[in-house]
């Protein structure tokens, strides 16, 4: 399949419903609104293609840009790539689920998801938080650094109420991740999580709301979640 047949498709996928959706957590024109799971059937035909990935990626639609992550190779992929890739992710969930999920497929993944959190940019910042959740989600713990992630839990530890809005998320979500998935740190990032206390991340027209990983972590391990690992980091 090619560009503009792709692009038939996911139109002829989209419904208005699911497009009010995505407008109301931050995409905008041009869109279909084209649920994530009714685009397996084209992955499948697809598989991984890169050139058609970048094609669909720059089109700026974001049904299009949500796809390219799902058919992209990302071994194929260099750091300048992914730069430009985030320098395209107008928010949250192109930012997050597209580009840092792409990325932790990656052997760069650290060392692109580091730069983006020292950058002190919004989405940048929340991409980077969410490669790790991605990556301490999905690979062994011996592939990581425990002093590192320890590091890390101080940073959050000690900066997250004063972070941009979307960066809280994903830095709440790092310190639950890491609770959960990466079992050498888990008492550290219970602790981490109990001194944050609840975080308040602030919305455009509705009431703050309140993230709490210290609840999160004791749901988990209620169910016996602790090292949780997935088997893919792509659907």
């Amino acid at each position: 399949m090619n560009f503009e047949m792709v692009m038939q498709e996911l139109e002829s996928l989209g419904k208005e419903r699911t497009k009010k959706i995505y407008v109301s957590n931050g995409a905008h024109e041009p869109l279909f609104g084209v649920a994530t799971g009714a685009m397996k059937p084209i992955a499948k035909k697809i598989k991984k293609n890169q050139p058609l990935a970048e094609e669909l990626y720059n089109s700026g639609n974001y049904d299009a840009m949500y796809f390219a992550g799902v058919i992209a190779d990302p071994k194929a992929m260099t750091a300048a790539d992914f730069e430009r890739w985030i320098d395209a992710a107008y928010f949250y969930m192109l930012s997050d689920y597209v580009v840092a999920v792409t990325l932790a497929e990656t052997d760069i993944a650290q060392e692109v998801a580091d730069k983006w959190i020292a950058s002190g940019q919004e989405l940048r910042m929340s991409a980077g938080w969410s490669c790790y959740c991605w990556l301490l989600g999905s690979r062994h713990d011996r592939e990581f650094s425990e002093n590192k992630l320890a590091d890390m839990l101080e940073t959050v530890g000690n900066t997250i109420h004063d972070s941009p809005e979307r960066a809280k998320y994903a830095m709440n979500n790092f310190i639950y991740t890491v609770g959960v998935s990466y079992l050498p740190l888990h008492d550290k990032a219970v602790e981490t999580a109990k001194a944050v206390g609840p975080v308040e991340v602030k919305r455009d027209k509705t009431k703050s709301k309140f993230l709490d990983a210290s609840e999160n972590i004791q749901k988990a391990a209620n169910k016996g979640q602790l090292g949780f690992k997935r088997k893919y980091v792509r659907c």
